[in-house]
């Protein structure tokens, strides 16, 4: 718990994935930025274990989203955000619900003068970001943009250093390169076909790469049907964690995937990353961060071949070479 002395400060980041692992290096900065504060983070179940391992927070609460038809909810989450004390609070959501939450500081008519510095883009914040620029371009950017008007200025990418994982027991051949063929279960337009996969990785392992294709429990499925068309890839869906994730893109020569969570976590460590979207979504909103990340995108991925994504990926400098593209 903080002392009397310590400053209080609240940063909020909520979800998606990606949104969250993009918000990390904004995390670390307002660390740096307030080093002997007592800083709290208000997020959601599937991000308190990065966010603990990051060590940017002394505390971490979890947000249980109250709804309007449970007010004794919101009146606890009010009483807690007060109880707080906070003296400036970090919004990394920016969206109605934590436009919401600044309002709940000031819930108790009885109490003034109770609502803290706020840095984001809520009606009412202290240091309110109103610039359109903020959502024009990569979220990223945004929070640097944001989080500028709060005085916090050494904001940088995330490269995960902090990670430690041990992915030894996944006895992988070297060189292996990463395939991420799954997405957001409610958006299938964003996955490139399984059967395309499965060629990209009959192509990879006759290069001398062995296919390691990674997701959920869940995305098992998309994982045998491209085992159909390359049995020596490797499915290790549903046996990784965040920090595995992280881990095996240290060690990989380089990593393909469609537009999701999980290229996020990959693209920061350097590992080498072509990225594929659909209309959809935007890669200049929405691409993972990285020193080397590169995006192909189709209107509709059904008309992107295998092919086109290796003659991508025959130009592109994998980390651990397998055979020359051109001698297999």
């Amino acid at each position: 718990m903080p002392n009397a002395a310590q400053q209080n400060i609240l940063v909020i980041k909520l979800g998606a994935f990606g949104d969250f692992i993009q918000a990390l290096g904004p995390m670390a900065a307002i660390r740096r930025h307030h080093p002997d504060a007592h800083v709290t983070l208000l997020t959601t179940a599937p991000f308190v274990t990065i966010a603990r391992e990051s060590h940017y927070f002394d505390q971490i609460w979890l947000d249980e989203r109250p709804k309007l038809a449970a007010p004794h909810k919101i009146l606890a989450l009010s009483k807690k955000l007060r109880g707080g004390n906070f003296t400036r609070v970090y919004d990394l959501q920016n969206n109605d619900r934590t436009t919401f939450y600044l309002r709940l500081f000031s819930l108790n008519p009885f109490v003034k003068n109770k609502v803290p510095e706020w840095v984001g883009a809520a009606p009412g914040a202290s240091h309110r970001n109103t610039s359109p620029d903020r959502i024009a371009g990569h979220a990223f950017d945004g929070h640097v943009q944001t989080l500028a008007l709060g005085g916090v200025t050494d904001v940088h990418v995330d490269t995960l250093d902090w990670v430690s994982a041990d992915i030894a027991s996944f006895k992988l051949p070297h060189p292996y390169v990463l395939i991420v063929p799954g997405s957001t279960p409610g958006r299938p337009e964003k996955r490139w076909p399984a059967a395309q996969y499965g060629a990209l990785a009959r192509h990879l392992y006759g290069w001398g790469y062995t296919p390691v294709i990674t997701g959920t429990l869940g995305e098992t499925a998309l994982a045998e049907q491209i085992q159909t068309h390359c049995p020596q890839a490797i499915n290790l869906c549903g046996q990784t964690s965040m920090m595995d994730l992280v881990g095996l893109a240290r060690g990989g020569a380089g990593a393909i995937g469609n537009d999701t969570g999980p290229m996020h976590l990959i693209a920061p460590t350097g590992c080498p990353c072509i990225v594929i979207f659909s209309r959809h979504s935007n890669p200049l909103r929405h691409a993972p961060r990285g020193e080397h990340v590169r995006c192909i995108q189709k209107d509709d991925l059904n008309d992107l071949r295998a092919q086109d994504v290796l003659e991508q990926i025959s130009g592109h400098d994998f980390r651990h070479k397998g055979r020359c593209a051109e001698d297999a």
